[in-house]
Order: C-alpha cells, then structure tokens, then sequence
C-alpha cells in the first residue's frame, strides 16, 4: 500500500479518486513515512474525528506540517483552536458574521455577477476564449469578503495575491521552501493591511464586519485584535478560493452530463441541492490534519498520540458506505442527509451560507444567460496540491 497514496504525485492530484477507493477498501487507515502522517478515508471515520476534538485536535495546526503555526509566526487562528476557546470565539465572531448580513449581499452579488457574464460575452465576441475560472468564479468571493469586510474599492486588487500567496503555503504544506520571498511577504502586507483596518474601527466604529466584529460582546467578553485580525486570515484563505472552486466544479461536473444541465437550467430552485452535490463530488478542500491526543485503535490499527491524521474528505464523500453504488457519479437530485463538504462538528465552515449564497447566484445567472455553458479540460490547468482541488486556469465554453 505505499504507492497507493502519495499526495505528492502528480498523477495523483490530477486525479486522487482512484487512489482513495483503494484506501478506503483495504487500508482505511494508512501510514504515510515521509513525512510521517496517518490518513482517514472512510466517511463515518472522518464524520466521527471531526467531531471529537478531544481527540482529533486542531491545535497543532491543519497540514502535516510539524509545526505551521510557528512556521508562519502567527499565533493560532480560530481554525487551529480546540473547544473552549474556539467555541467562546466563535460565538463571538457569530454576532458580526450572521446569515442576515451575508443574505443582505445577495443583490450586490447578482449585479457583480451579471457584470462578469457580460465581460465574457465580450471576449467571445471579441474572438477571445474566457476564461471561467480566471473572469467569473475568482473575482466573486474576492468582490464579496471585501464587501463584507469594508474593504474600499481601491484596496480590492489586494486580495489576488493575498490569496495566491496563502494558497501555495498551504498546498506545498508549509516546506521550508515556500516560507521565504514573496508569500510570506504577501501575508504579511495582508496583516498589516487589516491591522490598519481594524484600529480605524476601534477608533471610528462602522456597520461592515470588521466594525461589528469589534464591537461584538458577549458575556462581558470582546474579541482581541488579533482575535479580528485572525479572522480576516481565516476568511481569506478559506473563503476565497474555495468558493471559487464550487462554482467552476459545478460547471465543469454539468458539462459532463448535459441532461442534469438542462435539467438545473430549466429549472432554477434544484441549483441549492446541487451545489451540495457538487461539494460531495469535487470538494475544494480534500484533506485537513488533526493531532491526537491520545492512542486511537481503528480497523485494528492503532494509530499513536501525538501522530498527524489527515482526514481525507474528498475520499470520504465518496464512500459507497453512506452513498450508495452511485457515489462516484453525479445526480444533481440526489438526498444528501449529511457530507463533508463544509467539515462537520466544532469546526464546521463559519461561511458555508456565504459561500451557497455566491455559488446559487452564480450558476442561477451562468446558466440562466448561458444554459449550454461548459468548459474545455484539454486545454485548463489544475492546482496541484495534497490538500487543495481546483482550478488555476478553466477556459469557457458556450458563451456568445
């Protein structure tokens, strides 16, 4: 089983599913040398780590890196806190990022949005192939995380790079290599950007998240600065290319069988329930790691204390244990009574309204413009990463 799983291989990360079937059926839980980690592959062994954090901590951070907090030189943000602090914190970022204030975007949304379409019909028209990932999926959780943190206009460009930036730390999984030059750089203009920011809150309090964020109070307690300034961390390298990604798999799964794309064209309100689908199938985040914090015996292995597991989700939410023989192919009507897409437990994803709400916008628009919309794999460009699925480049079809 060594070769099985080598999150470093190419042919891998091009395509991982073959190799997770096969973890899943002889090895669900395997040991990986180098470096030194352990992996969960079936569904109900993920579902049950991500909700035991007694056990499956967060605090030594997500990646099978030994120690990516002290790595970057942060200290722990609310995604590498175990209960209780993370549920004091998380009750208290509750109170600034509430389904309410993300619902309030949606018409902002739609009119950016419809802005992009337009902008690729123009490319088309122009003799240009545009290009769904780069003109349509990115810029839209970029436009909406700045919306909603009160980021002015002209500080917008600034999120590209933050982003690229925490995107290749995280998928070389914090080597040594990728910590020096320009991504550490990027994310430390990125801290000092929101450190302005919120000293501009406290001193002048506004109604954008950032100002609800510092003046949220619960129980006599208010989050710290950083506690803030971590949170804009957390909301742009898991908020941004993620939800990016949703948006160009749909697509891109719709291409690939044009009945359920007809399907959804012709009718709008399936769009929330495949948006699910589409997550379980080709979900953004594949793996994350937890920590033990004691020995944990499962299918006869025991794996040790203190050992790194990565949960593999994009394994996990393709089991035939809890998705029946159909769980490799798409069905945009499909029940999903629960997935990993969003994780599950303590650290389920604060976003995921946000992200459906800019996901449903999106495909309600691209497929209401253009219902035969798809894309040319032969000629995209993947993220090649253990820990990432998504898109660098997706050139559009179908549109003009």
């Amino acid at each position: 089983m060594a070769d099985v799983y080598d999150p470093f291989d190419a042919a891998f990360q091009a395509d991982p599913y073959p190799a997770y079937r096969r973890l899943r059926d002889d090895e669900p839980v395997h040991r990986h040398d180098d470096p030194p980690f352990w992996t969960l592959s079936r569904f109900a062994d993920v579902w049950a780590a991500t909700r035991d954090p007694a056990t499956f901590s967060s605090a030594q951070g997500l990646t099978f890196h030994p120690d990516e907090i002290g790595a970057l030189g942060l200290a722990p943000t609310l995604v590498m806190l175990d209960p209780p602090r993370h549920t004091a914190l998380r009750r208290l970022v509750g109170h600034g990022f509430t389904p309410r204030r993300t619902a309030a975007l949606e018409g902002t949304l739609r009119e950016f949005v419809r802005a992009r379409i337009a902008d690729m019909e123009r490319t088309a028209a122009d003799g240009g192939t545009p290009d769904l990932h780069r003109d349509f999926s990115s810029p839209l959780p970029a436009f909406a995380l700045a919306h909603l943190l009160g980021v002015p206009e002209a500080d917008r460009a600034r999120f590209g790079p933050w982003v690229r930036a925490l995107t290749t730390l995280q998928d070389d999984g914090f080597a040594p290599a990728s910590m020096a030059g320009d991504a550490v750089d990027a994310v430390a203009e990125m801290f000092a950007y929101f450190g302005d920011v919120i000293a501009a809150r406290r001193a002048e309090p506004s109604d954008d998240l950032i100002g609800a964020l510092t003046a949220a109070e619960v129980d006599g307690g208010r989050l710290t600065d950083w506690d803030v300034l971590g949170f804009c961390f957390v909301m742009v390298a898991g908020g941004t290319d993620t939800t990016a990604n949703l948006i160009s798999h749909g697509v891109a799964l719709l291409d690939g069988d044009h009945a359920q794309r007809e399907r959804l064209a012709a009718d709008p309100s399936l769009i929330p329930g495949a948006l699910l689908e589409f997550l379980r199938l080709e979900g953004s985040v594949q793996a994350l790691g937890r920590t033990t914090t004691r020995p944990v015996t499962l299918h006869g292995t025991e794996i040790p204390e203190g050992a790194k597991v990565m949960m593999l989700f994009g394994s996990a939410n393709r089991d035939e244990r809890e998705f029946g023989p159909s769980a490799d192919r798409l069905d945009v009507t499909r029940t999903i009574h629960r997935h990993l897409g969003f994780s599950s437990g303590a650290h389920f994803c604060i976003g995921s309204h946000l992200a459906k709400l800019q996901a449903r916008v999106a495909l309600e628009e691209l497929l209401g413009a253009h219902p035969r919309v798809g894309v040319d794999l032969d000629n995209a460009e993947r993220i090649m990463s253990p820990f990432t699925r998504g898109w660098v480049s997706l050139p559009a079809t179908g549109i003009g």
